[in-house]
């Protein structure tokens, strides 16, 4: 979607604009579990607000920083709260699983993009396909690594009303940024 206003405006600095999206995008990764734990321990487990900026950042940006936001968001999320917090979320061992969750969850929105670029209504059923390949993800890791298939399902059942959320908050966003720069635009 941001790649058809640079594309309009002629905007030659693709790269850095997208930069700099993709850093706002990691910041608001970091900062929102952050946030979350002034609610309580279980806030981030159950509302998983680490994800939705990986799935807006495929949405809105492409596959290839869909993953770059994936990837290094819950990196840096562990080097920040390693660093200047008293907890260190996530955990190391939380780490290769989430890189990986949260990698695909922007590469496949970022497959979809220029689809949702037409079609911001696509953002709905491509989100849901995001987060179940995702959640597989998770599940089949945690399996390999020797984890029980019955502490896998309960933690992805105490996860499910963050991916409801963000199942219809990632989409009305993307939908409404696709308003505002249509209507900028004159299209509207």
């Amino acid at each position: 979607m941001l790649d058809a206003v640079l594309r309009r405006y002629k905007l030659g600095i693709r790269l850095s604009v997208k930069g700099a999206v993709s850093v706002l995008l990691i910041v608001l990764a970091v900062a929102l579990p952050q946030l979350g734990h002034f609610f309580g321990k279980e806030f981030s487990a159950v509302y998983m607000p680490m994800y939705a900026p990986a799935l807006l950042a495929g949405c809105l940006l492409g596959w290839q920083w869909g993953l770059a936001v994936g990837a290094l968001s819950p990196v840096i999320s562990f080097g920040f709260s390693t660093l200047f917090l008293s907890s260190v979320m996530p955990t190391a061992s939380r780490l290769p699983y989430m890189i990986l969750e949260l990698a695909l969850y922007g590469v496949i929105c970022g497959l979809f993009a220029k689809k949702i670029e037409k079609n911001s209504f696509i953002a709905f059923p491509v989100v849901a396909l995001a987060q179940v390949s995702g959640r597989a993800v998770y599940v089949v890791y945690n399996l390999i690594a020797g984890r029980a298939f019955s502490e896998l399902i309960a933690s992805v059942q105490t996860g499910i009303v963050g991916l409801y959320i963000q199942l219809i908050a990632v989409p009305l966003v993307v939908i409404l940024l696709s308003k505002l720069i249509r209507k900028d635009d004159g299209k509207e």
